[in-house]
């Protein structure tokens, strides 16, 4: 390898130190396994289903995971939202999904699944290398919705975006402006979920409670701090009481609501 090439290990290696691979094919998983040792000194763990993924996942708190996208007992992109919304420590970590089928369909299923890099048959170290420097040094921000959990999928959620603009309110957006915007809508998604999944409903109005005061704090925006104060305390009470109504959640979201931009749609995907 390269010298670059030894430096990004050295800067990579103590973020996959624990690497579980979910693969129905041994000999697969065992490329896998070799070429990921020849990279690092790791330990690394097998799992030959989704079920036995799921477990080893949430005894051995893996840093990294490579799941097939489909193989006997194997449905990566099942693997993949279990995960996500299970209470497991490493529930967030990378998941890079690998496959020798990267059709078009794969690819978006895999990302709206919450996978991170997508690692196509036949690979080169060199392929292997971009994945893990991806995932290890370049982490995306985390999104804690409803409908999806797990990096975020834009492209450029960093400001450097130049293309054309998609609405009135991008004229005067800033990087804390779309945090501010992507919170708010997934708060106001998560609302009426939470009459069918309040368990997550309430893990992603909480996260962005968190971004929410942040970017408050970073913007200077007393209102909106303590509209989402209040907000945060009314869950909280109702966190403690285990009693979660979505008519009352909407009456005491919707002060903090009223920070979304005027046309903003009424309903949108998280990102």
């Amino acid at each position: 390898m390269f010298t670059e090439d030894l430096k990004q290990i050295q800067r990579m290696a103590p973020l996959m130190q624990k690497v579980l691979i979910v693969d129905p094919a041994p000999a697969s998983a065992r490329m896998l396994g070799d070429l990921m040792r020849s990279i690092t000194p790791l330990q690394m763990w097998t799992a030959s289903s989704t079920r036995k993924g799921l477990e080893a996942a949430r005894q051995i708190n893996p840093q990294l995971i490579f799941v097939e996208l489909a193989g006997a007992e194997v449905d990566g992109i099942e693997f993949t939202k279990l995960l996500r919304k299970s209470e497991a420590v490493c529930r967030q970590v990378p998941v890079i999904m690998v496959t020798a089928t990267a059709t078009a369909a794969a690819i978006v299923g895999a990302r709206d699944a919450g996978v991170h890099e997508f690692l196509r048959k036949p690979y080169t170290t060199k392929d292997l290398l971009r994945r893990l420097e991806a995932v290890t040094l370049r982490p995306r921000d985390w999104v804690e919705a409803v409908e999806y959990i797990g990096p975020d999928r834009r492209r450029f959620n960093s400001g450097d975006y130049q293309g054309a603009l998609k609405r009135r309110s991008d004229i005067a957006a800033t990087p804390e402006a779309e945090r501010i915007i992507q919170a708010l809508k997934i708060v106001r998604s998560a609302v009426p979920a939470v009459a069918t999944d309040p368990t997550q409903a309430m893990r992603a109005m909480l996260a962005q409670m968190v971004e929410l005061q942040r970017a408050a704090a970073v913007t200077q925006n007393m209102a909106l701090a303590k509209a989402t104060v209040e907000f945060q305390l009314f869950l909280a009470k109702a966190a403690q009481s285990g009693v979660l109504v979505s008519t009352e959640v909407a009456k005491q979201a919707a002060p903090l609501l009223a920070f979304l931009p005027k046309d903003e749609p009424s309903k949108g995907k998280a990102a």
